[in-house]
């Protein structure tokens, strides 16, 4: 059967089979075992008019199941102006490609350009790249690139405080590429120094990767470590939350050499987990191990400011064996949106979305803790707006009741440890209302006691 939108007409097919020497499209998938194979029907709906198909897709919206979000684990629920959504949706941002032809693609290249300089800005550091996939691939690319630069090392070492999500990509990586992915313990919910400087000692580390904010909300003291690893000829990678860096102290100002993380949090909406964009800033000594593509500024024979492609790592034009990355069209998109958004806010909008991140989260961790059910996983650590408690009661049918009540309570990561995140998209209302929920909670649990 011919469809009206299939490029294909039933000659092509045909022409197609016979090159191939099949008798149908069926033959196709003849090595797919028979009971892998789907019999009868799918259960599509018949043709419908524009106004039945909304109605449609609306009421199988609706059989999603709306939560106030308090979880975070590396997904932030961030508010993002309405007009972010306006301007990426233009068609002359969603259908650009790769931007290879400079004379053509100046719109392109300049949001690129100013992408680069907002994030070098935010994480202190002197190039950015545009861009990366995700926050987990980008900090696999920077563990690459320390391996690289240091050419006869092959151990990197990683913190056990670093999102486990992320630990997992870093170690697909490694696998495939031959290096030895070493953990530095914890203690106390914060990087040990001291069994750092053990493993540094060994002379064959790379590079060493750390999380500010680390995975269990904490904000670690990197004062020193930058010099310990130059001391040892390693480099230091600050995995980072981006919208954290528009009120802590940057990468740039520990000293690190690499910044990498995801750019998420800057009003990206959370989407099922995805489309996200992974940023990779560094000096100006590393830009050519760096993988994806730099923007530059420069002028025209008339003398106006043009741009162009100063860097680009992927080439799979030429020398495709070389290509350090695969970057592609979309993850300009995602640093567009984030672009927008950075200049929609400035500085004191995102220190704004942080105060207010912070407060509702050091107000819910004092609630929590004031019902003497829960106590605080690391005490006397500072936290900016996700925390970790502990407590003795059943976590999973805490999560279960909340969830019966609209509200997501957090991420377990442990039998008796809970983490909790507070943006400036919840309010107090939202707060206390699970704040309610889980005194509700607790009341029921003493009463079959």
């Amino acid at each position: 059967m011919t469809y009206k939108y299939f490029p294909h007409s039933d000659a092509d097919v045909q022409a197609m089979l016979e090159r191939c020497h099949l008798r149908s499209l069926d033959d196709l998938y003849s090595d797919v075992p028979a009971e892998l194979q789907h019999q009868g029907d799918y259960e599509l709906p018949s043709a419908m008019s524009e106004v039945e198909l909304r109605r449609y897709f609306d009421e199988l919206g609706s059989n999603n199941e709306q939560l106030t979000c308090f979880v975070g684990a590396g997904c932030y629920d961030h508010y993002s102006p309405a007009v972010v959504q306006s301007i990426v949706s233009r068609s002359e941002f969603l259908t650009s490609y790769t931007p290879y032809q400079a004379e053509i693609s100046q719109g392109t290249l300049q949001y690129i350009f100013e992408y680069q300089s907002m994030m070098a800005e935010l994480t202190g550091m002197e190039v950015s790249n545009a861009s990366m996939y995700d926050g987990a691939t980008a900090t696999a690319e920077a563990m690459m690139m320390a391996v690289s630069a240091a050419k006869k090392r092959n151990r990197v070492l990683v913190s056990d405080t670093l999102n486990p999500a992320v630990r997992r990509v870093v170690d697909t990586y490694a696998k495939f590429h031959g290096i030895v992915v070493d953990s530095i313990a914890q203690a106390g919910g914060v990087t040990d120094r001291a069994d750092l400087e053990a493993k540094l000692a060994a002379g064959d580390v790379a590079g060493v990767i750390v999380a500010t904010p680390n995975f269990y909300g904490i904000l670690e003291d990197y004062t020193g470590w930058a010099d310990l690893c130059h001391e040892h000829k390693a480099l230091l990678i600050m995995n980072c939350v981006a919208s954290a860096l528009g009120v802590v102290k940057t990468p740039g100002e520990w000293g690190a050499d690499i910044a990498v993380g995801d750019g998420q949090s800057l009003g990206l909406p959370m989407n099922f987990g995805g489309p996200y964009v992974g940023f990779l800033c560094t000096s100006k000594k590393l830009i050519r191990k760096m993988p994806g593509r730099i923007v530059g500024a420069t002028h025209d024979v008339d003398g106006k400011r043009a741009f162009v492609l100063t860097l680009q790592a992927r080439e799979q034009h030429i020398r495709r064996e070389k290509a350090t990355s695969n970057i592609c069209s979309n993850e300009s998109l995602m640093a567009l949106y984030v672009t927008v958004y950075m200049a929609l806010m400035g500085r004191d909008g995102l220190r704004e979305v942080n105060q207010l991140g912070y407060s509702g989260a050091h107000y819910l961790a004092q609630e929590l803790c004031a019902t003497e059910k829960f106590e605080m996983a690391f005490p006397d650590k500072p936290f900016l707006n996700e925390f970790a408690v502990r407590t003795q009661l059943n976590i999973d049918e805490l999560q279960e009741a909340c969830v019966m009540d609209g509200i997501q309570a957090g991420v377990k990561i442990a039998d008796d440890t809970l983490l909790l995140c507070v943006t400036e998209n919840r309010s107090r209302i939202e707060i206390d209302e699970l704040i309610d929920q889980v005194k509700q909670f607790i009341e029921e649990e003493e009463e079959t006691l």
